[in-house]
């Protein structure tokens, strides 16, 4: 038999559609998922003339024919993560979707003929295995596949795709032996096979509930459409719709952050595009408030100079140019027709061939877009919002400083013992830096491209960020179980023209341990960049060590105070929750005052921590990479203040971008900190910080009582002048030097 019937035959469809019963739902001529016949008719009018789209359809038939004129390799399943088998398995999927797009474009058997060929290849592979071999060195879920099932419901959200973009051209046999032999046997194994994965409320059930639903739109399986939104016992404690519910905050912040917002934002909106198209009564892009625009919005704002910040398990080179994102920009604006969209899409130099695309493509052609506004914002974190929040705080106009607070709840496996951490930016570069995941995605030769195992004993420990740790032990005893009981409280955030301010508290980070953070981003009225203003107090019912690191960016300049410097004997700070892994590099205790460390980042900018110390802080200067035998961990540098044998304690900095280093043209300007002093009192409600700069003395008055009395106007005295704060934060500029 013919693998392939003739193009828009009716009869191989007719003859299909009274063999299986079919919901009313999957009726619709196929393509029935992301792409649809109207979508196809216009995408076929629109690569005839010059555009975007039609360069984008080039581009990509190219890279096809490309691919068709090499042999097929369908391997049999042996390597982990970035190994070959691991990784063709991959270009697969997307050859097999990228070739039905252009076949839907073109009608040229030629590529339906490719599609049709590789998955009667897996549909004669699949039968034959068992589960990955590489299960036996993880602990995850395994796929048959790949090496974990995360991969396989991946695979099935491209296939199923492609299957349905190809499925008119192929005949009712080989349908029959596709479905038979290789989708419902994938479909049923990452559900029924897998049922804790699948009802899990995580971005892996969000993988495989898209994965099955859309089959069941393709092969006439509404039961799977049901058990995708509901979960297996259609129950509503899992599936779809839960996921939507818990994972993401009424905000649109994804509870694991940014990196598994943007790598589970695909699955979300194709299957809610394949919901939309098949079953529009359900009004999935209104379910929740709108809850997954808002997720595609939020996953931009969650981004400084196109990365996403780099917090819990995330691998620092992904951005707003990721293929996810490129989709979900294409259908938020497909929906909403806002502008500020396009901007964005214009960044990430990548139409879709879909009809949204098409929509995308015409209206940059047009130049309809407008500048895409990065706001400052608290991020609610937890599904009714209460979990705490992610709070960004972005300098004006340009928002060239920003400055990420996250008094943020755990994030789950993913997520790291870092409550009240803190990261700086400026122009265009991270400079007061989180780790991120120790990992090298993709790199079999480095644990098969998986988390290392210094993931867990650094990476994810407290002390590899920047907050504060009591007697060297990690928020929640590093248990996640325990992190995900328990969550800071924002006790405000608020931003105007004097910047933004925030605070935060959580009393269960540590047994009879309260940590209190107060920060500010302050734009000062002469000062060409914003400086970033932090004060954490930590108070214990009995005496303890506190550790406040901070990991920077950059070579170090100078300190105004002596450090013992260990040239020729190193050792490892501790013996464990992460300390393990750093050496000490030197030592010193400044006297009362200022203690200033100056750092020079490859921006070409120089930035100053500037300390308030009374005498009793010891600062130690760190390298990463002690007990690290395979060379797993990046060398970043950081330093630590700390009190031993300290009920009470505040820790009060500040942090100052200045000067200009150009080595190109041989110049440096203003490589030394401008602040000559700074001191702070607090009264009942009020904080209040002065500052004397070479540019001018400031009083920075921030209020910390509740939303209520920080509504109304406020006065207060200071150095025997009235003062009246409106809100939660002022500046007010003060000329007479002689008051400090």
């Amino acid at each position: 038999m013919k693998l392939f019937s003739k193009k828009y035959s009716g009869l191989v469809f007719i003859c299909f559609s009274l063999l299986v019963s079919i919901s009313s739902a999957a009726e619709s001529t196929h393509p029935n998922l992301v792409l649809t016949n109207k979508d196809v008719t216009k995408m076929r009018k629109a690569i005839q003339e010059p555009g975007r789209f039609s360069r984008a359809f080039e581009s990509l038939k190219q890279k096809v024919d490309k691919q068709l004129a090499s042999p097929m390799k369908v391997p049999v399943p042996k390597d982990g993560g970035g190994g070959y088998t691991h990784e063709q398995h991959k270009r697969n999927y997307q050859q097999m979707f990228d070739a039905g797009v252009i076949y839907q474009l073109t009608q040229d058997d030629r590529y339906a003929k490719n599609v049709g060929e590789m998955l009667l290849a897996y549909a004669k592979l699949y039968p034959t295995l068992d589960v990955h071999p590489e299960r036996k060195v993880n602990s995850q879920n395994p796929g048959k596949l790949f090496w974990q099932s995360l991969n396989e419901a991946v695979w099935l959200v491209y296939t199923i795709q492609a299957y349905d973009l190809v499925y008119d051209a192929l005949s009712a046999e080989h349908k029959t032996q596709i479905e038979t032999d290789l989708l419902k046997p994938v479909a049923r194994f990452l559900s029924e096979g897998q049922p804790s994965t699948f009802n899990k409320v995580h971005n892996h059930g969000t993988w495989a509930t898209a994965g099955v639903g859309m089959a069941g739109y393709v092969m006439g399986e509404p039961e799977w459409v049901e058990k995708a939104l509901y979960d297996l016992n259609k129950s509503g404690k899992g599936g779809f719709l839960a996921q939507l519910d818990n994972l993401f905050s009424p905000q649109g912040y994804y509870n694991e952050g940014p990196y598994y917002q943007r790598y589970a934002l695909f699955p979300f909106i194709t299957f809610a595009k394949a919901i939309a198209n098949n079953e529009p009564q359900r009004k999935i892009f209104e379910y929740r408030n709108g809850i997954i625009l808002k997720a595609i919005d939020t996953t931009i704002q969650l981004s400084y100079n196109g990365l996403f910040f780099p917090i819990n398990d995330a691998v620092k080179s992904k951005g707003i140019d990721t293929i996810e994102l490129v989709h979900g920009v294409t259908v938020a604006y497909g929906l909403t027709n806002n502008p500020e969209y396009l901007d964005i899409a214009d960044k990430q130099q990548s139409i879709i061939l879909s009809g949204d695309g098409l929509k995308v493509a015409a209206e940059l052609d047009a130049n309809k877009s407008k500048p895409y506004q990065f706001d400052s914002v608290a991020f609610s974190d937890g599904p009714q919002g209460d979990k705490g929040a992610l709070v960004i705080m972005r300098s004006k106009p340009e928002g060239d400083q920003t400055l990420l607070f996250k008094p943020a709840s755990q994030g789950l496996g993913h997520g790291h013992f870092d409550k009240l951490t803190w990261q700086f930016y400026d122009n265009g570069n991270e400079i007061v830096s989180d780790y991120g995941a120790a990992r090298f995605l993709n790199v079999e030769a480095k644990f098969g491209g998986r988390y290392l195992p210094e993931n867990n004993s650094y990476a994810k420990q407290t002390v590899a960020h920047n907050t504060v740790v009591v007697d060297e032990k990690s928020h929640f005893d590093a248990k996640v179980s325990k992190g995900n009981q328990h969550a800071p409280t924002l006790n405000f955030f608020n931003t105007g023209s004097a910047g933004s301010v925030t605070q935060a508290h959580i009393d269960t980070a540590y047994k009879d341990v309260l940590l209190t953070r107060t920060l500010a981003l302050v734009e000062l009225p002469r000062s060409q960049r914003a400086i970033g203003i932090d004060l954490f107090e930590v108070a214990g019912d009995t005496r303890h060590q506190f550790d406040l690191p901070l990991h920077y960016h950059g070579q170090l300049i100078d300190t105004n105070f002596k450090i013992n410097a260990f040239t020729s004997n190193l050792r490892a700070l501790g013996d464990d929750n992460g300390y393990q892994h750093l050496w000490l590099k030197g030592e010193g205790t400044p006297k009362n005052g200022l203690a200033k460390v100056t750092w020079l980042n490859e921006n070409g900018r120089f930035y100053t921590q500037t300390s308030l110390v009374k005498g009793q802080e010891q600062f130690l200067f760190t390298q990463l990479g002690a007990n690290d035998p395979n060379f797993n961990l990046r060398n970043e540098q950081g330093f630590i203040r700390r009190v031993t044998q300290t009920q009470n304690h505040r820790f009060m900095s500040v942090l100052e971008p200045h000067g200009e280093y150009n080595p190109a043209k041989e110049y440096t300007l203003q490589a030394t900190s401008q602040l000559q002093h700074m001191d702070y009192e607090i009264r009942d409600n009020l904080l209040l910080i002065t500052l004397q700069l070479a540019e001018g003395n400031y009083l920075i008055a921030i209020h910390q009582g509740p939303a209520e009395s920080a509504a109304k106007q406020t006065t207060f005295t200071f150095k025997q002048k009235d003062y009246s704060l409106d809100g939660r934060m002022a500046v007010y500029q003060m000329n007479n030097k002689q008051e400090y």
